[in-house]
C-alpha cells in the first residue's frame, strides 16, 4: 500500500526549483488590471470627509470605490456579525480599507493609494484589555462560563494554593506568500477567481453576495498556498471579493496582492490572551481545584473569535483530570486588526494556562514538574470525563512520558542542569518537559464533513479532487496515498488537481487539523464505490463472489487469474460501467452545545510530548535553544516523513509564538511591529542543534482514514516547552517564581531574573 510510506512532497521538486505556480504567477492578460486599499491612519472615529480626486488623477488609475458605490452587500466576515469590506461612516482600526483602487500597474495602484485626502473626527481608542474592560466593549455580554464540580469551595479547602496571571501576546502568520488573488470575468455575468484561500467556499460565497448572483455563477479555484495557517481562513475575503467587483465593473481580469507591511496592517493575528489563575492542590500536588479567567483580545470584529475563544476553554484542561473547574471567558473588542484563525486557534492558549498552573505548583511545593504532571494525568483506567463533559478513552500520555524520558535521558539531563547552574554564575540553563492532548474536530458540527470526486480514465490513471487546499502540509500527496492504496495501484497514477468549488461543493475550511481526515475518508468512500463497480464486473466473468476480488502491486487478483488494472479498467469501460464517482463523508459521534459548554465536541485527542533544554545569559536575557526532544501521536501515519516535518514546524513556530514574536502597537493604535525588520520569527540559526523528533507507535482508537491521526495544529503546543524551560532556567537565578509572560523576549526574560532575585 502507499499509506504509511514516507513518500516526499508531491510538490518538492517545484517548491525547490521555484517551479511551483502560485496566484501571483498564474499569467494574465495584457489588460488586466490591479487593486490596493487606501486605508485609515486613525484608530477609532468617523469619516468627515474622504477627497480622492488626487487619486483619480495619479497616473495609470482608472476607477475609485467607495462603500457607496458597491452594488450589494459590502460584507466580508466569515460570522454572523457584519464586517465591511470598505468602511462607510466610521473606522475601528489603524489599516482598515477605506477607498479601493484600480489601476493599470500593482505600484500605480499602491501609489495612487496613499494619496487620498481624509478627514476625520477622531475618538479615544480602546487598544488594550484594560481599556475594554473599562468601557465594557465585548462581542458577547458578560462573560461564557465553562465549569464541573465546585471550584471555589475546592481551592477554599484545599491544603495549598497559587494564583497569578499570565499575559500571552499574538502571532503574525508570515506565510512566505502574502494574501492575493485574481479574478476573470466570464460570459454571462460569471466569475472565476483563484485565491490563496484555505476556505474556496467562503470565497464563492462572499463574492456572489457582493456581485448579487447565484453562487452557481462564481468558481473559486486554489492550486496551493504559500503557507496559511489559518491566516487565510478568512483574510483573504476582502482581496478576493475586491478583484470579482472590480472585474465586474471593466471586464477585465483583475488582481490584488499586499505587500508584506500591508499585509501586517490589514489583516488579523493570532489572538492575545490574559489568564488570571487560582489553583488548590494537596501537599504531594494533586489539583483539587482550579478557577480561570480568560480575558481576550479579539480586535474591532468578530471574525471568529468567538469558537476561538471556545476552543480556548475547551482546552483549559489539557492533560489532567481537575475534577473542580471553572473557566470564565471575555471576548473583548478593540480598536485593533481583527483577530483571527492561527494554527491551534485558542488551543495554544487555554493549554498554555494550565500548563502554568503545573509550573506554578511545582514550584510551590519544590518538586520536579515531570513529577507533578504525571500525577494529574487522566487516568485511562477510570474512563474520567473532561470539564465539558467528553469522556477521555484514549489518553496515552503514561506511556508517552516513560519512552521520551528514557530516550531523552530526561532524568539524568535533569541533575547535570542543576549542577551546571550551581557551577555557572552567569549562563543558567533550564530544561522542561510538557503534553499535549488536543481535540480534534470543528466545535461547530456542520462544518465536519467533506466530499470529493474522483475520475478512473480508461487508460487506468486516476483523477481526483477534494475540498481540502494544499498550503504545504502535504495534504494533497497524503490523499493521492489513500487514492492509490484504495485501487492498489503505484502513486504515480493518481493526479490531483486545483480545489475547485465547480467540482467539489460546500467544502469546510482546511482547518481544524481535519484535512486527512475529513478529506482523505471522502476520497476513500469515492473509490471504494468505483472498486466495487470493477470488483463486481471481473467476479461476474469470472464467476466468484466479488469480495474474493482483491486490488494490490497494480493487479487486480480474481479466481486465480491476475490482471493489469488498465486491462480491467479497459473492459469496463467498453463494457459501459461507470468509472467515476462522487464521495462524501460526515465526523460521527459528535454532540456538542457551546452555550451549555456539555458534549462531545472532539472525535479523538491527538497526543505528543517534548523535552526542550535551554541557556540563558542572566545579564542580557539572552538566550539558546539547546536541545529538543518530541515524542508525537500521529496514530498509525499516513506518510511519516510529511508528518515529522508538520511536527518540525509545528514546535518552531510554537516556540517563536512565546520567545521571539512580538506584536506591539503604540498609544495611537499604530501596529510598529508591521515587517521583518521589527518583528522577529525564528531564523534556522534559532532552531535547537540537537532536535530529535519521533513518532508514537500505535494505531487511532476512532476509525479515522487507515488509523491516522491530524497531525497540523497539535505540534505547535510542543513549543510551550521552550517557554517554560526559560522559566526553569530563571528559577535557578533565585527564589521568586518567574510569571515569565509571552513572548519571552530577552527583555522579559532580563527582568524576570530581577524579579526572582528580590
Amino acid at each position: 500500500m502507499s499509506v504509511s510510506k514516507p513518500h516526499p512532497h508531491d510538490a518538492a521538486p517545484l517548491h525547490v526549483t521555484g517551479a511551483a505556480r502560485y496566484v501571483d504567477d498564474i499569467p494574465t492578460p495584457a489588460n488586466s488590471l490591479h487593486l490596493a486599499f487606501g486605508v485609515s491612519s486613525i484608530a477609532n472615529g468617523h469619516l468627515k470627509a474622504v477627497n480622492l480626486d488626487a487619486v483619480l488623477c495619479a497616473p495609470g488609475v482608472k476607477h475609485v470605490l467607495t462603500a457607496g458605490d458597491l452594488p450589494f452587500s459590502n460584507d466580508v466576515s466569515p460570522s454572523p456579525s457584519p464586517e465591511p469590506l470598505l468602511a462607510e461612516n466610521t473606522v475601528h482600526f489603524v489599516g482598515q480599507p477605506i477607498f479601493l483602487v484600480v489601476a493599470d500597474t500593482h505600484l500605480n495602484a499602491r501609489k495612487a493609494a496613499r494619496l487620498g485626502q481624509i478627514t476625520y473626527d477622531e475618538t479615544d481608542a480602546i487598544l488594550t484589555i484594560d481599556q475594554a474592560l473599562a468601557a465594557d466593549s465585548r462581542f458577547e455580554e458578560g462573560s461564557r462560563i465553562y465549569a464541573t464540580g465546585d471550584a471555589r469551595e475546592a481551592i477554599e479547602n484545599a491544603e495549598k494554593t497559587v494564583h497569578s496571571v499570565i499575559e500571552i501576546g499574538g502571532q503574525e502568520h508570515f506565510y512566505l506568500e502574502g494574501q492575493v488573488a485574481l479574478a476573470f470575468p466570464q460570459e454571462g455575468g460569471d466569475m472565476v477567481v483563484h485565491s490563496s484561500s484555505q476556505h474556496p467556499t467562503e470565497i464563492q460565497h462572499k463574492i456572489a453576495d457582493a456581485l448579487g448572483v447565484p453562487m452557481h455563477a462564481v468558481r473559486c479555484e486554489v492550486r496551493r498556498m504559500g503557507g496559511g495557517f489559518g491566516g487565510k481562513e478568512s483574510q483573504g475575503n476582502a482581496l478576493a471579493v475586491s478583484c470579482a467587483l472590480a472585474a465586474k465593473l471593466t471586464g477585465r481580469p483583475c488582481s490584488m496582492r499586499y505587500d508584506r507591511d500591508d499585509d501586517f496592517m490589514i489583516t488579523g493575528k493570532r489572538h492575545d490572551f490574559r489568564i488570571a489563575y487560582t489553583a488548590g492542590f494537596s501537599a504531594d500536588g494533586r489539583l483539587q481545584g482550579v478557577e480561570f479567567k480568560q480575558y481576550t483580545r479579539c480586535g474591532w470584529s468578530m471574525d471568529l473569535s468567538l469558537p476561538v475563544a471556545d476552543r480556548a476553554m475547551l482546552h483549559a484542561d489539557n492533560a489532567y483530570y481537575i475534577p473542580n473547574m471553572r473557566i470564565e471567558s471575555h471576548r473583548l473588542k478593540t480598536n485593533t486588526q481583527s483577530a483571527t484563525a492561527f494554527r491551534g486557534f485558542g488551543g495554544p492558549q487555554g493549554m498554555l494556562g494550565i500548563e502554568r498552573v503545573l509550573d506554578h505548583v511545582a514550584h510551590a511545593l519544590g518538586k520536579d514538574p515531570v513529577e507533578i504532571r504525571k500525577r494529574n494525568y487522566y487516568d485511562p483506567a477510570a474512563r474520567q470525563k473532561t470539564h465539558y463533559g467528553q469522556r477521555v478513552e484514549d489518553f496515552i500520555l503514561h506511556d508517552m512520558t516513560a519512552q521520551l524520558t528514557e530516550t531523552s535521558a530526561y532524568d539524568d539531563r535533569r541533575k547535570s542542569v542543576a549542577d551546571w547552574n550551581i557551577e555557572n554564575p552567569i549562563l543558567k540553563k533550564g530544561l522542561a518537559l510538557t503534553p499535549v492532548k488536543f481535540g480534534i474536530s470543528f466545535t461547530l458540527t456542520h462544518l465536519n464533513q467533506a466530499g470529493a470526486l474522483v475520475h478512473v480514465y480508461q487508460d487506468g490513471s486516476i483523477h481526483m479532487n477534494h475540498g481540502g487546499t494544499e498550503m504545504g502540509q502535504g495534504l494533497f500527496q497524503k490523499i493521492a496515498q489513500v487514492a492509490a492504496s484504495r485501487f492498489g495501484v503505484a502513486l504515480d497514477r493518481v493526479k490531483i488537481t486545483a480545489t475547485d468549488t465547480g467540482k467539489v461543493p460546500n467544502t469546510s475550511a482546511t482547518a481544524a487539523s481535519s484535512g486527512s481526515d475529513l478529506n482523505g475518508m471522502a476520497v476513500r468512500a469515492a473509490c471504494d464505490i468505483i472498486r466495487d463497480r470493477l470488483a463486481a464486473f471481473v467476479a461476474d466473468r469470472a464467476q466468484v463472489d466479488p469480495e474474493k476480488v482483491s486490488f494490490d502491486s497494480g493487479l487486480i487478483h480474481v479466481g486465480g487469474d491476475s490482471l493489469p488494472f488498465e486491462d480491467v479498467v479497459k473492459d469496463a469501460y467498453m463494457e459501459r460501467i461507470s468509472l467515476s464517482s462522487t464521495g462524501f463523508y460526515k465526523t460521527p459521534k459528535l454532540e456538542w452545545d457551546r452555550i451549555k459548554g456539555q458534549g462531545r465536541p472532539f472525535f479523538y485527542f491527538a497526543y505528543g510530548i517534548a523535552a526542550t533544554e535551554v541557556v540563558v545569559d542572566t545579564l542580557t536575557g539572552e538566550y539558546r535553544i539547546l536541545r529538543a526532544d518530541i515524542l508525537h501521536d500521529c496514530g498509525a501515519s499516513l506518510n511519516p516523513a510529511l508528518d515529522i516535518g508538520q511536527i518540525e514546524g509545528g514546535y518552531v513556530q510554537g516556540a517563536g509564538w512565546l520567545t521571539t514574536e512580538e506584536l506591539w502597537w503604540d498609544a495611537k493604535g499604530r501596529l510598529q511591529t508591521h515587517a521583518p525588520a521589527t518583528y522577529k520569527i525564528p531564523a534556522c540559526s534559532d532552531c535547537p542543534d540537537i532536535f530529535n523528533v519521533a513518532l508514537w507507535e500505535g494505531e487511532n482508537t476512532e476509525d479515522t482514514i487507515y488509523r491516522s491521526k491530524a497531525v497540523g495544529e497539535p505540534p505547535l503546543m510542543l513549543g510551550i516547552s521552550a517557554l517554560l524551560a526559560l522559566s526553569d532556567a530563571v528559577s535557578a537565578c533565585g527564589p521568586g517564581y518567574p510569571n515569565l509572560d509571552a513572548p519571552a523576549t530577552p527583555e522579559r526574560v532580563l527582568d524576570a531574573i530581577e524579579r526572582v532575585r528580590g
